[in-house]
């Protein structure tokens, strides 16, 4: 049986790269001191997801991690075991280490999107439009099937499961598509003064644009969604229970 010291120390931290200023770190900086956790939360800033082997061997105490772009499906071939939903999904953001330091893989951004988008639901959004194919952008997919919405993928490159690219956006299809879910850095700090370029002007009332992005709070995406009367939700809330959900991962028995 694990000892109250045991647990004090324990270590976790976020894999990515160029994450120098991070959503994870500072949350759960603020989660450890609120209920007075000694625990700490580092980043793991690296140049190939190689390097992550030796971070595990080398950390003592570490128990669970959180894995951001670009590594969400790079990391998979480095872990023991999947979860069934990160399997399914195919993208990986949390890992729990075992006591025998066995690397387990979940994935709690499609939990977090889910939850945050479902409030705002209504009887006609029915098909989604998701921007970028990215590692997110599997998780989005996977909720919004949960959530019987039709969806289809928009890239600047024709590759598989790409149904549009974005040049072959036009009035029509943004109409038919009321949910846009940007899953792209586009937009993301220092440059806000850039958006993902489809035609905002066919955009209404009806229609939900969600940003991953959550820095700046409004990005330009939103912004011109708002002008015309969208609903507008940014990544914060997303983040928000992604992080208490891999909390209750890392944490459970």
């Amino acid at each position: 049986m694990e000892n109250a010291q045991d647990k004090s120390k324990y270590k976790y931290g976020l894999v990515g790269k160029d994450i120098s200023y991070s959503f994870s770190r500072g949350y759960f900086k603020d989660k450890f001191a609120s209920e007075n956790l000694p625990n700490s939360y580092v980043n793991f800033d690296l140049q190939s997801i190689e390097e992550l082997t030796e971070i595990i061997n080398k950390t003592s105490n570490l128990k669970g991690l959180n894995v951001t772009i670009p590594y969400k499906e790079q990391v998979i071939p480095l872990l023991d075991k999947l979860n069934k939903k990160a399997k399914n999904i195919g993208a990986v953001n949390t890992i729990r280490l075992t006591k025998k330091k066995k690397l387990v893989g979940y994935n709690t951004d499609y939990y977090g999107f889910k939850n945050s988008i479902k409030p705002h639901l209504k009887s006609y959004h029915k098909n989604a439009l998701i921007l970028g194919t990215g590692g997110a952008s599997k998780a989005i997919a996977y909720a919004l099937k949960k959530l019987n919405i039709k969806y289809d993928f928009v890239s600047r490159t024709q590759k598989e499961n790409v149904s549009f690219l974005y040049s072959e956006l036009d009035r029509n299809i943004i109409s038919k598509y009321t949910i846009i879910i940007n899953c792209t850095p586009i937009g993301t700090f220092p440059n806000v003064n850039e958006c993902p370029n489809i035609p905002y002007d066919a955009i209404t009332k009806k229609h939900i644009l969600y940003d991953l992005i959550y820095n700046p709070e409004q990005t330009k995406f939103l912004q011109c969604g708002a002008l015309k009367g969208a609903t507008t939700i940014n990544g914060l809330k997303m983040l928000k229970l992604q992080a208490e959900k891999s909390w209750e991962i890392w944490n459970k028995s």
